[in-house]
């Protein structure tokens, strides 16, 4: 029996791959947690718990996306422990790769 492109990553898991020819912010909620990836890398976020069944909801914008992730898909049980790791399953923190702020901006940092 082959297996469907969502076996390869597992129930419950959600690849981002960079696509592009620049960074992209991949950005988490609830909490506004901010990682970014540079061309051709790919994150993976996941719950923390195990044994739940997770939906992601992802809203696009021009340089990032953001990832919402709900318990049996309910708006209203959102998941607030999760993990985004690298392609070698290595942990990653908030602001992973996060470019510097520009010296002359005012604009808020993401995170």
């Amino acid at each position: 029996m082959a297996k469907s492109p969502g076996d390869q990553w597992g129930r419950g898991k959600l690849p981002v791959e960079n696509a592009g020819d620049g960074d992209l912010c991949l950005f988490i909620e609830p909490y506004g947690e901010d990682y970014w990836l540079k061309p051709g890398e790919v994150f993976t976020v996941a719950p923390d718990v195990g044994g739940i069944d997770v939906r992601f909801s992802a809203s696009v914008w021009p340089e990032g996306i953001t990832v919402w992730l709900y318990e049996n898909g309910d708006p209203h049980k959102v998941v607030l422990e999760y993990t985004v790791a690298d392609a070698d399953g290595t942990p990653l923190e908030c602001g992973h790769q996060r470019p510097p702020k520009p010296a002359d901006s005012d604009a808020a940092e993401p995170g």
